[in-house]
């Protein structure tokens, strides 16, 4: 089993920053995978970005490829999300999910078997 437990939400002011953790317990990584999604009132639970936990490969969704930054820290089973550029849509409730067994950087939710409990973000205009 895995517990994921996500930190750092908050509300922010467009155009600014803020950096989401999410610390993994219950076993290791090593040739899996994490992922951010969120999502919004209404709306489906949508894909922002993934890295492979060993060579920190990664995949973002286009609408925040360049703003945002998926990393992981090994040692600590710790991912992170670094939101810049922070805009109204990116209002969401953002979740952690984790695939442990296999390396993937899909954007489908049925492919982690793992998920936190979210956190949330929103950002004012």
């Amino acid at each position: 089993q895995v517990q994921l437990v996500e930190s750092g939400g908050g509300l922010v002011q467009a155009g600014g920053s803020l950096r989401l953790s999410c610390a993994a317990s219950g076993r290791t990584f090593n040739g899996g995978s994490m992922a951010w999604f969120r999502q919004a009132p209404g709306n489906e639970r949508e894909f922002v970005a993934a890295i492979g936990w060993r060579g920190g490969t990664t995949n973002y969704a286009d609408s925040v490829r360049g703003r945002f930054t998926i990393s992981r820290d090994g040692g600590a089973n710790t991912v992170y999300l670094q939101m810049n550029s922070l805009k109204p849509e990116d209002t969401a409730v953002y979740y952690c999910a984790a695939q442990p067994t296999y390396f993937t950087l899909s954007p489908f939710v049925r492919v982690y078997d793992y998920w936190g409990q979210g956190t949330q973000v929103t950002v004012s205009s």
